[in-house]
């Protein structure tokens, strides 16, 4: 048996192994029921880890429906209208990103990309698919529920640029702004010299912490917690993956943004820390 093969077998028994340990309550969003909203898919075409990922958003309390292609995922999440959905990138046929794409335009479900592939232009690119997290296999199940526990800590509506003749109207709405970028948090709408820009939630989310902060660094543990709704104590834990999350989302950010992180218009590095406004 091969080195890679036997690591793999390992992590997968540890996997399952983790799963026996009981589940972690986890809050229904919005304050709706749980019959109403918990029902979750499952895109995979491993059939034992597709049954390892039920299990474990079953014991989290989610109706489970699986598929095995992206094609079927889809027509299960039109039929179902998930709270979650969680995505293998390489499948065959129709790949997860593919796959995400074409979620994202018929359903606001929190989509959980899965793949054993690590590099960041992967992570990045499930991303610009419309996928919320992006998980390295193999996993721990305590890691990913509580993902999905901070995914439902967060606004639950779709974050998209309003037209700017809605924000022109609200006078008494307060805007963060610097450098021809304008922030509105209370109406989930961002704009560059008055053109509007769509972020996903984690853009948005990490883009106006940047800004409410000013020119005061916020490092990428701040803002791992910031997008799980927590606030940082000293008791926290903080992945590296987590932190690595947040340098797509940044570097996901910055694309749209049109800005180069050499010559940053907006958001500069603070190397080893995190992020910052720009010098006025």
């Amino acid at each position: 048996m091969a080195d890679t093969e036997r690591l793999f077998q390992t992590a997968f028994w540890d996997i399952l192994t983790d799963v026996q340990e009981p589940a972690i309550d986890s809050p229904s969003p919005e304050g709706a029921s749980v019959e109403e909203l918990r029902v979750a898919v499952v895109i995979e075409d491993e059939e034992d880890i597709r049954s390892l990922l039920s299990t474990v958003l079953a014991q989290a309390g989610f109706q489970v429906h699986g598929a095995a292609n992206g094609q079927d995922g889809l027509d299960l999440v039109r039929e179902h209208q998930p709270l979650v959905t969680t995505l293998d990138v390489n499948m065959p046929g129709m790949d997860g990103f593919e796959t995400a794409k074409r979620i994202r335009a018929v359903s606001g479900t929190y989509i959980v990309m899965l793949s054993a592939r690590t590099e960041e232009i992967d992570a990045l690119q499930g991303l610009e698919a419309g996928a919320d997290d992006y998980v390295a296999k193999p996993f721990r199940p305590r890691e990913l529920r509580a993902r999905i526990d901070a995914m439902l800590r967060r606004p639950r509506h779709h974050i998209a640029a309003a037209t700017t003749a809605v924000a022109a109207s609200d006078s008494s709405a307060v805007w963060l702004e610097h450098q021809g970028l304008r922030l509105n948090p209370e109406m989930r709408i961002v704009t560059i010299d008055g053109i509007d820009l769509e972020l996903t939630r984690s853009e948005f989310d990490i883009l106006g912490d940047l800004l409410a902060a000013g020119r005061r660094v916020r490092g990428k543990s701040d803002l791992a917690l910031m997008l799980r709704g927590e606030q940082f104590t000293g008791a926290e834990f903080v992945s590296d993956s987590d932190a690595r999350a947040i340098e797509v989302h940044v570097a996901n950010l910055r694309r749209k943004l049109g800005e180069s992180p050499s010559s940053p218009r907006w958001i500069e590095t603070v190397r080893g820390v995190g992020y910052r406004l720009t010098a006025p």
